[in-house]
Parts: C-alpha cells; structure tokens; sequence
C-alpha cells in the first residue's frame, strides 16, 4: 500500500503529541501547492495515513504542515513555531513515506522513519 505516514512526539513531555492538527501538500507543475489530505494526530501521535485511496505516491514534492501553535495553545504554553512545514522529496518507485517530528515549544526536529 502506498502511503505517508507522521509521527509527533512532544520531547518537553516525553509523550506523543494527540490532537495536532497535518495538512498533507504536493508541489504541482505550475509551481502552487495542492492539499491532498489532513488529519489530525491521535492519542498516540500518529496519522497512518494522509495520502488519500484515489492520488497515489508519484515522484515529487510533498509537504506536511503541522498546526503546532493551536497544540501548544491548548496546553497553555507559548511555542515559538506557530507551523512547522516539512518539504520532502518523492522518488519514482518509492511507497512509503513515515516522517516523524520531535517538537518541542522552541525547537523541533524530523528524520525519515521507517
């Protein structure tokens, strides 16, 4: 199954980040972005899957944008990245992308999972 798959941990807690709100986007030939999909984390941080059934993974650009600034305004603490936007690169051939975030209120950082 082809798919794009995030992750967000809050490394202040410890704990995986539920409720964050990822917009999933893909860079079109005409050089604007078109959402494909959102959804938001679940009690354990996770969204399995943000590529829609009907737009497979073709090569390209993509990108996840994470509403960070709502999450940390709902657990009263001032986050200095209001979105944190994650560009990545789609190669032909390749099916699965996991792209975790370890946020933090004034850091963050992403690698390719697995």
């Amino acid at each position: 199954m082809k798919r794009i798959s995030t992750h967000v941990l809050d490394t202040a807690l410890g704990k995986p980040a539920a409720s964050v709100s990822v917009r999933l986007e893909r860079l079109e030939e005409s050089g604007a972005w078109s959402q494909l999909g959102s959804a938001q984390t679940d009690a354990d941080g996770r969204c399995a899957q943000l590529l829609p059934p009907s737009d497979g993974l073709r090569a390209g650009c993509y990108r996840l944008a994470f509403e960070t600034g709502n999450y940390f305004a709902g657990r009263g603490v001032a986050g200095l990245y209001p979105v944190v936007e994650i560009t990545f690169e789609v190669r032909g051939g390749e099916t699965h992308f996991h792209v975790p975030l370890l946020l933090s209120p004034h850091g963050y950082t992403t690698y390719r999972g697995s």
